[in-house]
């Protein structure tokens, strides 16, 4: 027994078939993430070493070069590049589209730590990490205010930041052109001197004295109480009564060679708002996350602090990612609903039934939910390169269901069977045409996915979803459209009809030799024949 037979007999067999796909399309497509294209930027490394007051110089020949020997031997490396600072460096390893993030990673950390032996030994321990093109800001805001840029800043960073960042999907928010607390201890070169100290001598005495360390235990009787020594500055004040060294018995504190700020770092970005400092807030999503809900989040989360905010403070956005997706987006959808449509109509303008074109046109919507779960299933979004591969699709998936139809009514009709028998037959026979043709079709997208390169970030996408979407379309035809014209009870009648009343009908040509016109279901198809043979002469003579 044959698939159409199986689907025609039992018809709920093909419905609940189609129905579960198509469910697991929708719930699939409820867990999709949204992105403007597909992730096409290869992987890069970061690592960031500090050797404190060493010169560009130094560090390059006794940091960098190093480290770039280690690290260029790892696989994939695509380029590799660095640049050193005063007391610090920064080395940039891009890999090759192929290579994973997290392997490439987890190699540089290897080699990195086994160079470490060949570094000096006052070298900062290096710092990498991983630069994901997902993570990326997709919202930014600017926060201002009328006060000053410090009072900004204290309340973007520890109120809007801190609400932003437990916002679900969120992976970080950062800040830029803030002014955040920062105690400054300046030192006078010519103080030290006079007291014969160094500034190394100044800078162990601040790291000895602010400290807090564990001071172990002290057991009372059944009780065991944890000690700690509570050395760690309350007050900028504080800082100027720490004793750097002795000199005749006198002590040499931080306010004899020097003094205290309760400042903020030094400025190297700047943010202006209609003529205000302000203060930029970057919101990155974590990979995977759906851009728009977490930007529609991220917007809610806003909205119900503005009565938190106190006067004066301001906040206005400044980058939004999901109005050029939603515009990406709703374009595509608009156009997948108006193919769908224009589809159905064309069917509709030569079949002239609409019974039969709905049940032909189930094959579009069937076949494009059924898709979504290849997408979940592989990790794709929907972006530009799948929604243009379903909008494509919309006028391949329907190909096969009107091949299948067309051929069962032309069993009904010409033939005079029963809808059901008509409908095993005329799927047996169609079959195989039906299946080299989605074949053919699938030969040609496969590929495509299959392409290397820049180029396949984008088209591998594609080529996979315009696959899966014509295979679903051809299970579609061999199912649930000979089901639903099996179960056509109103042209039984009409089969019958044509069986007993089929009439073998022939016309005169020109010349006057009898021509047959075949068998007919009714009279339209004589008046067609006659037709066609009284203009033959007039059509034959154009071509002359």
């Amino acid at each position: 027994m044959s698939l159409p037979e199986i689907c025609v007999k039992r018809p709920v067999f093909a419905a609940m078939l189609i129905s579960f796909l198509v469910v697991l399309g929708i719930f699939s497509f409820r867990d999709l993430g949204v992105d403007l294209f597909p992730k096409a930027d290869p992987a890069s490394v970061n690592v960031m070493v500090s050797l404190p007051g060493a010169t560009p110089e130094e560090l390059n020949s006794q940091v960098v070069l190093p480290l770039e020997e280690a690290i260029s031997s790892v696989s994939g490396m695509d380029e590799l590049t660095s640049q050193a600072n005063e007391g610090n460096a920064r080395i940039t390893c891009k890999f090759t589209l192929e290579r994973d993030l997290n392997g490439a990673a987890q190699d540089i950390r290897e080699r990195v730590a086994t160079s470490m032996r060949n570094l000096p030994p006052n070298v900062l321990p290096p710092v990498i990490t991983k630069i994901d093109p997902d993570q990326a800001a997709v919202f930014s805001i600017l926060v201002a205010g009328s006060g000053s840029l410090r009072e900004t800043t204290e309340f973007a960073d520890k109120v809007i930041r801190r609400a932003l960042e437990t916002v679900d999907g969120v992976g970080a928010v950062n800040l830029t052109g803030g002014r955040l607390r920062q105690i400054r201890v300046f030192a006078d070169a010519e103080k030290l001197n006079a007291y014969g100290l160094t500034i190394k001598q100044f800078e162990n005495a601040i790291q000895n004295e602010n400290v807090e360390v564990p001071g172990g235990t002290v057991r009372r009787g059944d009780r065991e109480l944890g000690v700690r020594t509570l050395a760690r500055m309350e007050n900028p004040d504080d800082f100027n009564g720490i004793i750097v060294a002795n000199a005749n018995g006198a002590p040499i504190r931080i306010r004899d060679v020097g003094h205290v700020e309760d400042s903020y770092p030094e400025q190297t970005t700047w943010n202006f708002v209609h003529g205000k400092e302000a203060v930029t807030l970057d919101v990155q999503r974590q990979f995977g996350a759906n851009t728009l809900e977490v930007i529609g989040a991220v917007k809610a989360k806003l909205e119900g602090m503005q009565s938190l905010l106190p006067p004066g403070i301001s906040i206005e956005v400044l980058r939004d990612n999901s109005k050029y997706i939603r515009a990406s987006v709703s374009s595509l959808e608009e156009h997948l609903l108006f193919g769908a449509l224009l589809a159905s109509l064309v069917v509709f303008l030569f079949i002239r039934n609409l019974r039969s074109v709905i049940i032909a046109a189930v094959a579009i919507p069937a076949s494009i939910i059924a898709t979504f779960t290849l997408l979940k299933v592989m990790d794709f979004t929907l972006n530009n390169m799948t929604l243009l591969a379903l909008t494509l699709a919309v006028g391949i998936v329907i190909d096969d269901a009107i091949v299948v139809l067309e051929n069962i009514v032309r069993y009904i009709e010409q033939k005079g069977y029963e809808p059901k028998q008509a409908a095993i037959e005329a799927t047996k026979e169609i079959m195989l045409a039906v299946l080299a043709t989605t074949l053919s079709l699938v030969m040609i997208f496969v590929p495509i996915a299959f392409t290397t390169g820049y180029a396949r970030r984008y088209l591998n996408q594609f080529g996979w979803t315009m696959a899966c979407a014509v295979l679903v379309s051809m299970l579609v035809s061999f199912t649930l459209t000979p089901s639903a014209n099996g179960a056509r009870q109103g042209d039984t009648k009409r089969a019958r009809q044509a069986k007993r009343n089929t009439l073998r009908t022939t016309t005169r040509s020109p010349s006057g030799s009898a021509v047959p016109t075949g068998r007919c279901s009714s009279g339209r198809s004589i008046i067609a024949g006659r037709w066609f043979w009284s203009h033959w002469e007039p059509l034959r003579s154009l071509f002359r």
